[in-house]
């Protein structure tokens, strides 16, 4: 029995942050789609399914989250299993929705990440916004 939920691909929307306050978050990440189009809809997808868009940054916690999430998803040859919630965020974990996608797209995209938020310490709320 797998704790994450294996989606299927759809089409391309744009999530707006209409019902976020100032408060919820420290900062502001702009994910760039066109860089990375499979990762970027798959938060998106992720998104309009009432997955946080906020990511509390947890470096300690990472590895217990990713194996809770991706519990029951069977690798794919030529394809990452890509989490969203990340594994980083405090919100990931069990219930992390998990796409197939390019590795190339995926480890781009986390290593993107990574080095958008390497200076932010642990607790600090990003607000994802892709564009």
């Amino acid at each position: 029995m797998g704790c994450g939920q294996l989606v299927e691909p759809v089409s391309e929307t744009t999530i707006s942050p209409t019902n976020i306050l100032k408060e919820d978050y420290d900062a502001i990440l702009n994910f760039p789609s066109e860089k990375y189009p499979e990762t970027a809809q798959h938060i998106e997808h992720a998104m309009e399914k009432q997955l946080s868009n906020i990511c509390t940054i947890d470096r300690d916690g990472a590895d217990q989250r990713r194996e809770e999430s991706l519990e029951g998803i069977p690798t794919k040859p030529g394809y990452d299993r890509d989490e969203w919630p990340m594994a980083m965020c405090e919100e990931g974990g069990a219930g992390a929705s998990v796409r197939y996608v390019t590795p190339s797209d995926n480890r781009g995209a986390g290593a993107w990440v990574g080095n958008q938020v390497e200076d932010y310490p642990d607790g600090t709320r990003v607000l994802f916004i892709v564009e």
